[in-house]
């Protein structure tokens, strides 16, 4: 039985695989604003939405920001490609230079561990399980969820937030965590 001394106090808590497979420990992005995405490249609002994510990454990379991308296929199977062709679709079809994680499950009792805690601590409009693609969850440089954005939401229209904690306007930096699965 775990104890309460086990329960994750942040997403720096959790390691995670990247897409070849390798441990991958989140507490080296502690102090960084992130942007958190579960992906899919067979999706209605895919090619948008990496568009918008790649301006943001170019735009704040060097300023503290990063984007860690997690493929999700239980949204109509739109992401149905090994982590090797989806490494490969991502980096050449959508051109994307920020790190992309091992598939992941978002919902159900093999919802990866980061993607449990995420809705544990901010649930969403009717109920907590992720409704679709591209739903994000604002945290900031301690790991601590803020805010939950429906998957509609662009990255872009949620900038200003993370570009005024970048310059320490808000007095925290701030992660956004999107889940970016397949959509129709």
């Amino acid at each position: 039985m775990a104890t309460s001394d086990d329960t994750p106090k942040s997403i720096y808590d959790f390691t995670v695989k990247d897409i070849r497979g390798n441990d991958a420990s989140l507490s080296e992005y502690s102090g960084k604003v992130l942007l958190i995405v579960n992906v899919a490249s067979k999706c209605g609002l895919t090619q948008s939405n990496y568009k918008e994510l790649n301006v943001l990454y170019e735009k704040y990379k060097n300023k503290g920001f990063e984007i860690l991308a997690f493929p999700c296929n239980q949204f109509a199977g739109q992401e149905p490609g090994s982590n090797e062709e989806i490494q490969e679709v991502v980096c050449t079809r959508f051109k994307a230079e920020f790190p992309i994680f091992d598939k992941v499950e978002v919902n159900g009792k093999d919802a990866a561990p980061l993607y449990k805690f995420l809705k544990s601590q901010k649930g969403g409009f009717l109920g907590d399980g992720i409704k679709w693609n591209f739903t994000k969850f604002l945290v900031n440089k301690e790991g601590k969820v803020v805010e939950r954005y429906a998957p509609t939401t662009s990255p872009l229209k949620i900038e200003g937030m993370f570009a005024l904690d970048l310059q320490g306007g808000l007095g925290s930096c701030c992660v956004y965590v999107i889940n970016y699965e397949l959509c129709k």
